[in-house]
């Protein structure tokens, strides 16, 4: 007989097995097992919130073969993930498998690596009860607002709609920032931007207009500009005082949860779930050639910037070993977390600092690579010496007015010779200034006047949402992915390019939440119970009373609303058509049902007329020449395939091009990819594929 240890996930399983050997039998639970079922509220709010806890729809069989197992073992340890949510699994997996409570049969892994599943093997525990608390006081609380609130959304507006405590502030956010760009007034300015040499030098460097030896002017407008201009025109550029100095950059520290979502949609274009997903199957363990089954980097939900010191030790080894020690800071970085930030877990980091990005390569997916090259590369940079620069600013004088030019060399790269954060809004290239001493005449190449206008605030897109999110204290950066899949998947925002915009039922449902549920939706009031739930888990507040504190109030604005809009019925411009019933004349409005949209007869009951909604792509169909049209998936990811659907099975999530096969003339689908590659799926087809047309 061999001891049970029970896991999320079969790759994590299959990983931990091979460190564990065969005194142990590692199986996966496949997730949570036991929850509130979907269908019910199944919390009883007067029996002090009391859930009512059933085995998931589909797992049964599953429980039944890990009592089994357990019966048959000589033990059984929880190895579920390290974290909330890890701890209820296990919670729920000792209820269902007859624990005892005092059991020491917990254990935990930061890393999946021989060391680290060691390390937890080594420190078997009890069940944490706050941490099981905080989880259930969340699920509740999330159970009893969306709830509440979403049968409320659906009687005043339409089918299918939901609210929630993070993402109905997050839509609120997107709606305001919306509301901002509206109201914004631009404001006229202008420059003056000067292209200059310094002979006998040919390299033209430029310098930008200041103001005046009392300070900085401001220009307004034309007629401003060009009374400078003129003046300016006539007179002689001279160097004035020049300031030569040196400025050192740090790295930045290494990934936590949600610098990890920030960077990887900036860099990557990864949106939040794609970043998840693959940074849980590279903690989980990925077959390495050479290696098998490896655990490539720590915990991936945390808060920490907390490092181990081994890790910090084998950092440093390796970047004296491939750079050099003068790479290396005079002391290993300690990086301080943000207050409030929970500890249990370290910074994402490689779990083996030596596997290199390009010696996992060819064992990852494309996702995999590129993420635990980031994580890598963001790691090691984060214990490498500081970059040097060489600076230089110089005033130059144009009769009374300044002009002000400056310019870097890199002294020393340091860190840079790895990784550099991207910036939201980057700053441009510096290039270095010829050399300039006081007294020295410039020749003038070029002086333009420029006009400007000052832009409202940009549209959030994922990587400043999340950054604003975690600012303010709304949810955990464990939960943004999920948030931001659901304010899309509603409809309550779009993309357009990266950033976030609000639909009309985005902005309705916020102008009705703010109206009827204002703490809902307040920014303050959402951290606050963020705070309270962190008090949860650290064993400061009782979890029943966190949820009466809360609920109480709730409740109160909750049954005001209703009496409020009883009989309140608001109608969205989005519905209306123009189309009208060929059965009964009356307008056709569109409605939402379980499988999506569709048209239907205003006069519903009366005439029960429906169509579906086509959205035709004006393409013919490879397969049988019909036409192809956008569809959506059950999830709202779009898709396109054929209109003699199920006649016709073609589908593809690639859109269809404009442009026919050069050889067998059918339409060419395109890459949804960086390179927008344009191929053909007919079958027998020879085309090898080529770029589009610009």
């Amino acid at each position: 007989m061999s001891k049970l240890v029970i896991v999320e996930s079969p790759s994590k399983a299959k990983t931990i097995q091979k460190y564990l050997g065969p005194d142990y039998q590692v199986v996966a639970s496949m997730g949570h097992v036991r929850d509130l079922p979907k269908a019910r509220l199944c919390v009883d709010v007067k029996d002090n919130f009391r859930p009512k806890y059933t085995i998931i729809k589909g797992k049964e069989q599953l429980v039944k073969d890990l009592k089994a197992a357990a019966q048959k073992s000589d033990g059984v340890l929880l190895a579920t993930d390290p974290d909330r949510e890890g701890e209820a699994i296990s919670w729920h997996l000792a209820y269902l498998l007859d624990l005892p409570e005092d059991a020491l049969d917990r254990v935990t892994f930061n890393e999946i690596t021989k060391t680290g599943v060691s390390e937890g093997m080594a420190h078997p525990r009890t069940i944490d009860m706050d941490l099981v608390n905080a989880q259930q006081a969340r699920r509740i609380l999330d159970r009893l607002v969306g709830y509440t609130l979403s049968p409320f959304l659906v009687k005043t507006i339409r089918k299918g709609l939901s609210a929630g405590r993070v993402q109905s502030v997050a839509v609120r956010m997107i709606v305001d920032r919306e509301e901002e760009i509206r109201a914004f007034v631009p404001k006229e300015y202008w420059s003056i931007d000067a292209k200059l040499t310094a002979p006998p030098a040919r390299v033209v460097f430029p310098a930008a207009f200041y103001g005046d030896e009392s300070g900085e002017i401001e220009i307004t407008n034309k007629e401003q500009a060009d009374a400078i201009l003129s003046e300016i025109q006539k007179e002689e550029f001279v160097v004035g005082p020049v300031k030569k100095g040196r400025r050192s950059r740090q790295p930045a520290p290494p990934f936590i949860t949600s610098t990890l979502q920030q960077e990887a949609s900036k860099r990557l274009g990864f949106q939040a779930y794609r970043t998840m997903r693959a940074a849980q199957e590279l903690y989980e363990g990925v077959d390495v050639e050479g290696h098998g089954a490896v655990g490539l980097i720590t915990y991936m939900r945390t808060d920490s910037l907390r490092v181990s010191e081994d890790a910090l030790r084998d950092a440093s080894e390796f970047i004296k070993g491939r750079w050099g020690e003068k790479y290396l800071p005079p002391k290993p970085r300690h990086y301080k977390s943000r207050a409030g930030a929970q500890d249990g877990h370290e910074a994402i980091r490689p779990s083996t600092i030596s596997l290199t990005p390009e010696q996992v390569k060819g064992s990852l997916t494309p996702d995999q690579f590129k993420l635990y090259k980031l994580i890598w590369e963001r790691f090691i940079s984060s214990q490498m010496a500081n970059c040097v620069l060489n600076t230089t600013q110089a005033n130059i004088k144009a009769g009374r007015y300044i002009f002000k030019a400056s310019g870097f060399n890199v002294n020393f790269e340091g860190f840079t010779a790895l990784y550099e954060e991207t910036k939201e809004d980057d700053e441009k290239a510096g290039r270095d200034l010829p050399p300039l001493e006081e007294g020295m005449k410039l020749r003038v190449r070029e002086l333009l006047p420029n006009q400007h206008f000052t832009q409202p605030p940009p549209r959030y897109t994922e990587a400043s949402l999340i950054k604003t999110l975690e600012e303010n204290g709304i949810g955990r950066p464990s939960t943004y992915a999920a948030t931001i899949s659901t304010i899309t998947m509603r409809e309550y925002v779009t993309r357009e390019g990266k950033a976030f915009k609000p639909t009309e039922l985005g902005e309705v449902i916020t102008k009705l939440m703010k109206e009827q549920f204002p703490k809902i939706v307040n920014v303050r009031f959402t951290a606050q119970v963020e705070d309270d739930l962190d008090a949860v888990q650290r064993g400061d507040e009782e979890w029943v009373d966190t949820l009466h504190t809360f609920y109480d109030d709730f409740d109160k604005t909750v049954q005001k609303a209703k009496k409020a809009m009883d009989g309140v019925k608001i109608h969205l411009k989005e519905d209306e058509t123009d189309e009208i019933c060929d059965k009964c004349g009356r307008p056709m409005v569109v409605k939402h049902g379980r499988f999506g949209k569709f048209i239907a007869c205003s006069g519903y009951p009366e005439c029960q007329n429906i169509k579906k909604i086509v959205k035709p792509t004006g393409a013919e169909c490879p397969k049988c020449g019909g036409n192809i049209i956008e569809r959506k998936s059950k999830k709202g990811r779009v898709f396109y395939g054929c209109d003699r659907y199920p006649e016709c099975d073609f589908v593809s999530w690639d859109p269809p091009s404009k442009e026919k096969c050069p050889v067998c003339g059918k339409v060419l689908l395109q890459k949804k990819t960086k390179d927008k590659r344009l191929y053909c799926v007919t079958e027998g087809c020879t085309f090898q594929g080529k770029a589009p047309k610009e």
